[in-house]
């Protein structure tokens, strides 16, 4: 339930109606309610709350509603302009992976929400207004409160987008996106990974493995795995007299008809075709699939996100190797905390203490790849950019287990293969030779 809730907040936190659609119901039961206590409590209020309201007649309080209102629309239309404006060049000059970060941005979702809502709420209460003396006895009816609630919204919608430009400005700045994507991989780290046990090492653990008789469990649908239920599989296990091994993790593409893992019966054997496809059902029923990668247990997505905006900078067309050089530095920080988590299978139990769930995932290899190879492929050339490489290796060589300091040296080979098929001049080769002489050190001492 827990994690249905959290990967229902994620998808409900990076879409841009959630919160203005809520702020314009509130402004609507808002603005329908504040004239009816006006009508109750105007006659009685002190003279002292008096002096605060708005107090022009009919006429003038339609005026002013009319006028918040007509120009908070516009207001408005200009703000979601500039939002999408915001989001194109994100797409275009970083990732479109990064829209989901943009759209998210709960700045940018409150000012929409408090424009919005003052343009209904003053629509609302400008149908409350009634005019007096109109030979049928109808007596005027000018709400203070409510008009006085009007334009108090309208001054903190000015304020507000003032704010919002500035914000504005200052979100599309690479420094701002890295740091943004980099501390949302990182929650997204730290309540998904147990931190990692020194004494245990981080080697293959003690789980089952499946037998040659165990049962494939094919996929009916497709998509990026977003999300597992891990009780509900538990249970299917449990019920079904089973042991399951899952071999897709959040952030695997999955096909129609790839197998999502294997079951095997505990007692040995194995299932008969009609027990393998209801277990494959109720398995596909514990895995969340959807057209696009979040983060709600992906620990991938994140740097891959980091990876993208490294890619974008090395590209032709942008040539930006100095946001490449800091998206590195960001998805070095980003490995060096992720070397601390256990990365090994995790493995669930029943009541009884006995394995039924094995859940297979990336492991540190897979990651220190996706965060370095393809920078190192697309900025071969750029001296800078292979230093930059050789710093993150030099801080993870500071950072890894014995065990883990293979993934290092592996890479470590393929940055010196990538820097003798250069030309570069004497300096620049000796200086990258000297960074990797000092990762060979540092892996030495430790």
């Amino acid at each position: 339930m827990r994690t249905w809730w959290a990967n229902s907040r994620d998808l409900v936190r990076t879409r841009l109606w959630p919160v203005p659609t809520i702020a314009v119901t509130l402004a609507l039961l808002l603005g329908l309610g504040l004239p009816e206590l006006d009508a109750a409590v105007d006659e009685d209020l002190p003279a002292g709350v008096k002096a605060w309201l708005f107090g022009g007649d009919a006429d003038a309080a339609r005026t002013l509603l009319d006028a918040i209102s007509s120009s908070m629309i516009t207001v408005t239309a200009l703000t979601f302009s500039l939002t999408v404006v915001t989001l194109q060049l994100a797409s275009s000059q970083f990732s479109p992976r990064l829209l989901r970060t943009f759209a998210g941005d709960q700045f940018v979702q409150a000012t929409l929400a408090l424009f919005l809502a003052t343009f209904t709420y003053s629509l609302t209460v400008l149908r409350a207004v009634r005019s007096g003396g109109d030979g049928a006895g109808e007596v005027e009816l000018v709400p203070q409160i409510a008009v006085t609630v009007s334009f108090v919204l309208a001054l903190a919608s000015v304020v507000a987008l003032v704010l919002f430009l500035a914000h504005l400005t200052q979100q599309i700045r690479p420094e701002t996106m890295l740091r943004d994507v980099h501390d949302e991989a990182l929650r997204t780290l730290r309540t998904t990974l147990p931190e990692r046990d020194p004494a245990a090492g981080n080697g293959p653990p003690a789980t089952p493995g499946p037998p040659p008789t165990a049962s494939e469990l094919a996929s009916a649908e497709y998509g990026f795995l977003t999300w597992i239920d891990h009780d509900a599989l538990l249970e299917v296990a449990t019920e079904e007299a089973t042991l399951l091994s899952i071999d897709v993790s959040p952030g695997d593409f999955v096909v129609v008809g790839t197998p999502l893992g294997t079951a095997w019966p505990r007692t040995g054997g194995r299932h008969d075709d009609e027990t393998t496809e209801r277990i494959a059902a109720r398995v596909a029923d514990c895995l969340q699939l959807s057209f696009e990668r979040t983060s709600s247990q992906d620990v991938g997505f994140g740097l891959r996100q980091l990876v993208d905006v490294a890619n974008k900078g090395l590209s032709p067309g942008i040539n930006d190797p100095t946001t490449a050089v800091h998206a590195l530095g960001h998805i070095s920080a980003f490995l060096c905390v992720l070397v601390e988590r256990d990365l090994a299978a995790t493995v669930l139990r029943d009541e009884d203490g006995e394995a039924r769930v094995v859940l297979r995932g990336p492991d540190l290899a897979d990651f220190v790849d996706l965060g370095l190879s393809q920078p190192r492929r697309y900025g071969a050339e750029d001296p800078q950019v292979l230093a930059q490489i050789l710093q993150v290796l030099l801080d993870l060589a500071r950072r890894v287990a014995p065990d883990q300091r293979s993934v290092v040296v592996d890479h470590l080979d393929r940055v010196r293969r990538t820097v003798a098929a250069q030309s570069f001049d004497q300096t620049e080769r000796r200086a990258l030779e000297e960074l990797g002489v000092e990762v060979e050190r540092t892996l030495s001492r430790g």
